[in-house]
C-alpha cells in the first residue's frame, strides 16, 4: 500500500503545472490530496480516472476554498465524507476510506494564519478531531491518517524554530496537541524511518522564491499510523523536487497484512 499526501494548494492551478503527468508515473496507489480549491464537476477528473484510480472529493461549501480528494487504485470498501462535524465538514476537511481492516483519514487541518479567529478554531478543530479518532478506534483498529497538519511538530521540523517560536505552526500549543495526538496511539511514519534526519520539509513560503530554493521550509505534512502499524511501514520519504504547490508529496508504503 503505497500512499502519498500533498497538499496542491489548488488542483486546477496544480493540473496547470503539470500534476496529471506527474501521477502517470504511477508515484503511489492511493494518493490523497488537500486544498484542492474546487468541486469535482470543476477538475477534468476523466482524464485522472483514465489512469486507472478511482476519485472521491469532499469540497467546501464555498467555492475556491479548501477541500480533500483521494484518487485510488485501491478499491475502498466503505467511503465517508465528513467527520459530521458541522463546521468541518462545511469546509470539506476529512475524508474517510476503509480499505479492508485499515481506515485511512485525509484530513485538511485548519491553519492559524489568518488571525486570532482562525487560530482559535483551529485549536477547536484539533481537540475535535481527536475526539472522532477516539471514537473511530473503538470499532477500527488500525488507521492511518494523512493530510496537511499545518503543524511543524519538533524543532527539526523547521529551518528556524527560534524565529518562529509565535507564528501560528509552530506554537506551543500545537505542538502540544501533536504529542498528545502521538501519546493516544499513533507514531509518524517519516520519523519512524528517518529519526534523524534534518532539513526535510513539505513546505515553503511563497512570499519569497529563494526560501525554496534555499530550503527554508517546515514539515507540515505527515503520514501517520497507530502503533500496531509500525512494523507495517518499510519506506517513508519527502519529495521536494516534485513542485506543482508551496508543498510537495509526503510518501509511506505500509505492508497491507489484511
Amino acid at each position: 500500500m503505497r500512499i502519498i499526501s500533498y497538499n496542491v494548494n489548488g488542483i486546477r492551478a496544480a493540473i496547470k503545472k503539470g500534476l496529471i503527468d506527474w501521477l502517470q508515473t504511477d508515484p503511489a496507489e492511493v494518493i490523497c490530496l488537500q486544498e484542492t480549491k474546487a468541486w469535482k464537476d470543476d477538475v477534468d477528473y476523466k482524464k485522472i480516472e483514465a489512469l486507472g484510480y478511482s476519485t472521491y472529493w469532499f469540497s467546501a461549501e464555498k467555492k475556491g476554498y479548501s477541500g480533500v480528494a483521494v484518487f485510488t487504485k485501491m478499491q475502498p470498501d466503505n467511503v465517508q465524507f465528513g467527520n459530521g462535524i458541522m463546521q468541518s465538514d462545511a469546509e470539506g476537511r476529512v475524508i474517510r476510506l476503509d480499505f479492508g481492516d485499515i481506515t485511512l483519514i485525509n484530513a485538511y487541518f485548519p491553519s492559524g494564519t489568518s488571525g486570532d479567529i482562525r487560530q482559535t478554531y483551529k485549536y477547536q478543530w484539533l481537540d475535535e478531531f481527536l475526539d472522532y479518532i477516539e471514537i473511530l478506534k473503538q470499532s477500527r483498529t488500525k488507521i492511518v491518517v494523512t493530510g496537511d497538519y499545518n503543524i511543524a511538530h519538533k524543532e527539526i521540523d523547521i529551518h528556524d524554530p527560534k524565529g518562529n517560536k509565535n507564528s501560528s505552526g509552530f506554537l506551543p500549543g500545537e505542538r502540544a496537541w501533536m504529542d498528545k495526538f502521538l501519546q493516544h496511539g499513533f507514531v509518524d511514519s517519516f520519523r519512524v524511518i528517518r529519526p534523524d534526519e534534518r532539513h526535510r520539509y513539505s513546505w515553503w513560503s511563497q512570499r519569497f522564491p529563494s526560501v525554496r530554493l534555499n530550503n527554508k521550509g517546515w514539515r507540515i505534512d505527515y503520514i501517520t499510523v497507530t502503533a500496531n502499524m509500525e512494523k507495517s511501514i518499510v519506506a517513508a520519504d519527502i519529495y521536494p523536487d516534485v513542485k506543482h504547490s508551496d508543498h510537495c508529496p509526503v510518501f509511506a508504503e505500509i505492508k497491507n497484512e489484511a
